[in-house]
């Protein structure tokens, strides 16, 4: 856990050495993270806010030969492909896994139930905006696939999110992730950009407690 924690805060600093280390590789290595973030299901922790930023930081800096725009694709269907990975996984075994002696530990039943109520309280448009959000992004789809939920619907909304995110994310971290200020206070920032990731789950948990108080 302790890698994880100084991976995400010093991911500017990890990410150079990947590339300094694996050159070209490096869009494969990071394809497989951003597709196990939602895809593994068991995995909700990665950084793929601060990861997809940090990664177009690189990308404008000439020094390091990366592509913004295989970034910016492979990223994209990275997204995609673990979301769906993830609802067929919801849909062949529900809540089989929560109920595993292992798995049960990171796929409890409150984080199952906070995903339905999100899915339930935003209806379609809840999958776009679930890739917004850290670990509600993961079980999403895992919940909607063991909801039955249609499959057709499910892949439109959730390539308008992915595509939007990826944008987005991307597009910020090439644009401004070189400034002075940035790259001297990349940690702060990283930080930030979770709390603010943060913010709609906080205000989902406020509301549903207090409807239960009431």
């Amino acid at each position: 856990m302790s890698f994880l924690i100084d991976f995400i805060l010093h991911i500017d600093t990890h990410l150079v050495s990947i590339v300094n280390t694996f050159g070209n590789w490096t869009y494969l290595i990071l394809f497989a993270l951003i597709f196990i973030e939602t895809g593994a299901v068991i995995l909700p922790f990665l950084p793929g806010d601060s990861l997809l930023f940090a990664a177009a930081a690189l990308s404008a800096n000439s020094i390091y030969g990366l592509n913004i725009w295989i970034f910016v694709f492979s990223l994209f269907f990275a997204a995609v492909l673990g979301d769906s990975t993830n609802f067929f996984i919801g849909r062949w075994l529900g809540n089989k896994l929560t109920q595993h002696h292992l798995f049960g530990k990171i796929i409890t039943e409150q984080r199952l139930k906070e995903s339905r109520e999100f899915l339930d309280r935003y209806g379609s448009v809840s999958i776009t905006f679930a890739r917004y959000m850290p670990i509600i992004r993961t079980f999403a789809p895992f919940v909607a696939g063991g909801s039955k939920f249609s499959y057709r619907k499910f892949i439109v909304f959730d390539i308008l999110g992915a595509s939007t995110w990826v944008t987005l994310c991307c597009g910020a971290g090439y644009f401004f992730g070189n400034f002075p200020f940035v790259k001297a206070h990349f940690s702060a920032i990283v930080i930030g950009i979770i709390l603010i990731s943060l913010i709609p789950i906080l205000i989902s948990f406020l509301k549903t407690r207090k409807k239960a108080q009431k």
